[in-house]
């Protein structure tokens, strides 16, 4: 008879030894089994398809089985044994829950009622709880001494994707195991295996492209190869990479580099077209943008750590590609390329074309490797949005091209878009009428300005938690101590645009900056004190008043 079952089941691990990738854990798993110094509650940690729940089953075979099954001894066909019930799920003391599905405090109170009576057969019961994280915080309360203090025959195992969100106070109370992702090279030789048990034609290219694609699950990568042979079997003939990129929507990566090459280039016609291509035969947006991800990571690979080894994830070909259009790339213009790739995967959630922000992301790449080889091509504003004369390239003394000062000029354009905003060209209509005769011109102008307008949050933080470094009509070089508002810089600046009519420009400097206008106060204030200290007036008074005290000196205006 044919097992028809799917290939992550037919193929999931019977024994601790199966597990690959995670030996480590298995071997300290099965040697505090045959010590006997299990602990009350495991938990067992890592991404989707490594093995958590298939651990957390071997752990229930290895506590209950009537043989020594961490020791690989295996039960006989014709008498009973637990290894099998619980292999389906169906042994009556070894109890799996889902957490995502019975999340709150009542479903715990039901476990642990149940939790007080002895197993019926096997040696252990056992409680394993899936995504465990999903439970509600008074679920976990209601865990918590159960936990600690189980009864004799009673093993909790949690597993879990999301650690972080368990409360401390649960992880304290377990042992923790970290599931690893696998390698390349060890999933590659799974599939490998399982590809000659069943029969299935598919090189080995194939199975590496799976193998990347599956990020490191295991049952990921073995749900890739059972579509694979399933379309094998149907057209009866070896399946290539070419066939595997086809069925996920993945592009060929050297086309990739061509494309890429291309953008280098500034050759727009050529890369739109290798673009098209791409998207013609089936490319799916989000997995393209990953693809270039990986592309720029070997670049920048390539610039930094010198020539990239063959390896699994990458090919001969695609080394030689990398090594030959790498040459005019620097780590600046992968970590911008790097960074609107995201932004890109970003948009993709509200772009309703995917096509169409593919290749607008492709032209803006081309215009950001060249943005520092133009300059004198574009425009530079000044802050209140008025046009000035492209400046030109600066020669150095010894000829050459003073990098620095050019990318400088354009460094401010490559801000998160959330933080761009266009600066407004002056606007008599924003100014209050009763301060359009004003001018800020001094740090001390804008103190009063803010006393007159009542604004007194932003005069406290002037005056006390505000160093000045320097101060110009438009611009304001500051530092300042911890106890600023955190929203001082919008605050101010929102009031000197509606005040003046101009946005102003707000520096925060690494400078030590000038004492507060509030220490300044207490400095003088300080000064004053000794001055009049020494004066005969205030001698003859203390002479008369022994117990008096000087606390303050103010100047008589009415004189």
């Amino acid at each position: 008879m044919t097992d028809n079952k799917i290939l992550a089941l037919k193929y999931r691990p019977q024994e601790f030894k199966d597990l690959i990738g995670q030996e480590v854990m298995a071997q300290t798993i099965t040697n505090a089994i045959k010590l006997g110094k299990t602990p009350n509650a495991y938990l067992l940690t890592g991404i989707r398809g490594v093995g958590k729940t298939t651990t957390a089953r071997l752990i229930a075979k290895a506590l209950n089985c009537i043989k020594k099954f961490d020791e690989g001894e295996k039960c006989k066909e014709d008498e009973y044994c637990h290894c099998t019930e619980i292999v389906n799920s169906n042994h009556m003391d070894i109890l799996e829950m889902d957490a995502a599905s019975k999340t709150g405090i009542d479903d715990i109170r039901e476990l642990i009622e149940n939790a007080k009576y002895s197993p019926t057969s096997a040696k252990f019961k056992i409680f394993i709880i899936d995504e465990v994280h999903m439970l509600s915080k008074q679920a976990f309360n209601g865990l918590l001494k159960t936990l600690e203090e189980p009864p004799p025959r009673l093993k909790f195992i949690l597993a879990t994707t999301e650690v972080r969100k368990i409360p401390v106070t649960i992880l304290s109370r377990c042992q923790r195991f970290d599931l690893k992702r696998v390698n390349l090279e060890k999933l590659f030789l799974h599939l490998k295996n399982i590809a000659k048990k069943e029969s299935g034609s598919i090189s080995d290219g194939a199975l590496q492209l799976i193998a990347r694609t599956s990020e490191g699950s295991v049952r990921d990568a073995i749900s890739l190869l059972d579509r694979a042979l399933i379309s094998q079997s149907i057209n009866n003939k070896e399946i290539q990479e070419q066939d595997v990129r086809q069925m996920l929507g993945l592009a060929d990566r050297s086309k990739l580099i061509l494309l890429f090459k291309e953008i280098l280039s500034g050759n727009q016609n050529e890369a739109c077209k290798y673009l098209k291509e791409l998207i013609d035969s089936g490319l799916d947006a989000k997995n393209f943008l990953n693809d270039i991800l990986e592309i720029l990571y070997l670049f920048n690979r390539r610039i930094n750590l010198g020539p990239v080894e063959k390896d699994l994830m990458i090919s001969e070909s695609e080394i030689q590609l990398i090594n030959e259009y790498s040459k005019n790339l620097d780590s600046q213009d992968l970590g911008i390329f790097w960074q609107l790739t995201i932004k890109t995967m970003d948009d993709l959630r509200i772009v309703g074309n995917e096509n169409l922000a593919l290749e607008m992301y492709v032209m803006q790449l081309m215009h950001l490797k060249n943005i520092d080889q133009k300059p004198e091509s574009t425009s530079n504003f000044h802050s209140n949005g008025e046009s000035l004369e492209p400046k030109k390239v600066l020669i150095s003394n010894n000829g050459e091209q003073d990098d620095e000062k050019i990318k400088s000029i354009y460094k401010n354009q490559l801000k998160n878009t959330d933080q761009i905003k266009t600066n407004p060209v002056k606007n008599p209509e924003l100014k209050s009428e009763h301060l359009n005769s004003l001018t800020i011109r001094t740090f001390k102008d804008l103190i009063q300005l803010a006393t007159k307008e009542k604004e007194v949050e932003l005069k406290y933080d002037l005056e006390r938690n505000v160093k000045l470094v320097s101060f110009a009509p438009g611009k304001m070089n500051i530092t300042f101590n911890e106890k600023l508002n955190k929203n001082f810089i919008k605050i101010l600046t929102e009031k000197l645009l509606i005040w003046t009519g101009e946005r102003w420009i707000i520096s925060l400097s690494k400078e030590q900056g000038e004492e507060t206008i509030y220490e300044k106060n207490l400095t003088n204030k300080k000064g004053k004190l000794a001055q009049e200290m020494n004066s005969e007036e205030v001698k003859s008074f203390l002479d008369i008043f022994p117990d008096a005290k000087l606390i303050d000196v103010t100047e008589d205006n009415d004189a």
